[in-house]
């Protein structure tokens, strides 16, 4: 890192600092013209990786902020990241991401829901910090090194039924915060955490993707569901309908978004759900809200960038024995409702009987700076960092 990268990134850092002693706010639109539009795969990395990520790409301003002529939409999930080890300091480093992006104007910085951030009002929305620092000490001796003691977990999950396993406390929702629920309590109240983002014509950017059977219960007209606006605005209209219902515990969204617990077993629904060809998660993908769903399903005519899956477990799910797993990269998935293709980088030209999802998480945390490619929104093009 040169001198001047270290001068914006450190200015980041005292815009944050300042976002997170103000408490949750949402900046307001401010109108400007936007000439690059970007989506930024899932940032579940530490604040400094996000940055310099952001600043090799030249996105970062000497202020602090993005540059203006910037327009960022961030693909949801923004927290649990790293190492037992690491816990603290990625729980705090979450939320000065939050309330950084959430500081710029919100025509320019867009932040969509990913199943981590509605965990904090979902799985964890009993909890303070002091009784999840309880359960996680339980989860801990009952998950360790990728393998939970059963015995141990049926006793856990008696006392903590609000969970669906002691990994989740332990590994999947580790870096929690009391401060982090209510930025994201707030941010969905005043409708700035959208579930999805009209990018331009047919192309949609949301965290996990959506078929016919989803949209059904939005009630969206099948011959709609090519309409990027209209798709977007069935989705966060449904979840503004149930967030203005919302009252107190835990958000549910019927049809659309289930947290999980002891009794339903893990979350489902659109902000959790992956592709799958594989035989075995067939039936997995009929019903709704579910965990996995069937590509074929996908709305005709529509592109969707989409985050929550990782190079190497795209290509378990949808069997791809060709090349290598990456991370950083894009990827694509594209189906006439028959065949599936799957490669790297942005799709070929399509036509309106053809279904594209475009993958953008690419395992920020794992992947150094310099190789991690962002989505340009205008172009419909993979953009990898250059040094500044």
């Amino acid at each position: 890192m040169n001198d001047s990268q270290a001068t914006r990134i450190q200015a980041a850092h005292a815009r944050a600092r300042q976002a997170v002693e103000t408490g949750p706010r949402s900046a307001p639109p401010d109108g400007v013209p936007r000439r690059r539009r970007l989506a930024l795969g899932d940032p579940q990395a530490d604040f400094d990786k996000v940055l310099g990520i952001l600043d090799h790409h030249g996105l970062l301003g000497a202020d602090g902020w993005l540059l203006p002529d910037v327009q960022l939409v961030s693909v949801g999930d923004h927290f649990d990241w790293g190492r037992p080890e690491e816990r603290l300091h990625a729980a705090n480093s979450a939320l000065a991401m939050v309330a950084w992006l959430a500081a710029h104007p919100a025509d320019q910085v867009l932040l969509i829901l990913g199943n981590h951030d509605l965990g904090r009002v979902g799985e964890l929305a009993d909890f303070d910090d002091a009784r999840f620092t309880v359960a996680q000490a339980e989860a801990d001796r009952v998950y360790q090194k990728g393998l939970t003691d059963e015995a141990g977990e049926k006793a856990f999950l008696a006392r903590w039924p609000q969970v669906p396993t002691a990994e989740l406390v332990a590994r999947d929702f580790g870096n929690f915060l009391e401060a982090q629920r209510a930025w994201v309590e707030h941010l969905l109240r005043v409708r700035r955490f959208r579930t999805a983002h009209a990018a331009g014509p047919g192309l949609l950017v949301l965290h996990a993707g959506v078929t016919h059977e989803d949209l059904d219960v939005t009630g969206l007209a099948p011959e709609r569901r090519a309409d990027a606006d209209a798709v977007a605005h069935a989705l966060n209209a449904t979840m503004d309908a149930a967030v203005e219902a919302w009252t107190q515990g835990r958000l549910e969204v019927p049809g659309l978004h289930q947290p999980g617990d002891a009794a339903r077993g893990e979350g489902t629904g659109i902000f959790y759900q992956r592709p799958s060809t594989k035989p075995e998660d067939a039936e997995r993908t009929r019903q709704t809200p579910r965990r996995r769903f069937d590509p074929r399903r996908l709305p005709s005519g529509l592109t969707q960038v989409v985050g929550h899956t990782r190079d190497k477990r795209i290509r378990e799910l949808m069997g791809v024995t060709s090349g290598t797993a990456l991370d950083g990269v894009v990827r694509h998935l594209v189906t006439d409702g028959t065949r599936v293709d799957c490669a790297h980088g942005a799709p070929p030209a399509t036509g309106p009987a053809e279904a594209v999802l475009i993958f953008v998480d690419g395992g920020m945390s794992h992947c150094p700076v310099n190789a991690y490619e962002l989505f340009d929104l205008g172009l419909r093009a993979a953009v990898r960092a250059t040094a500044r």
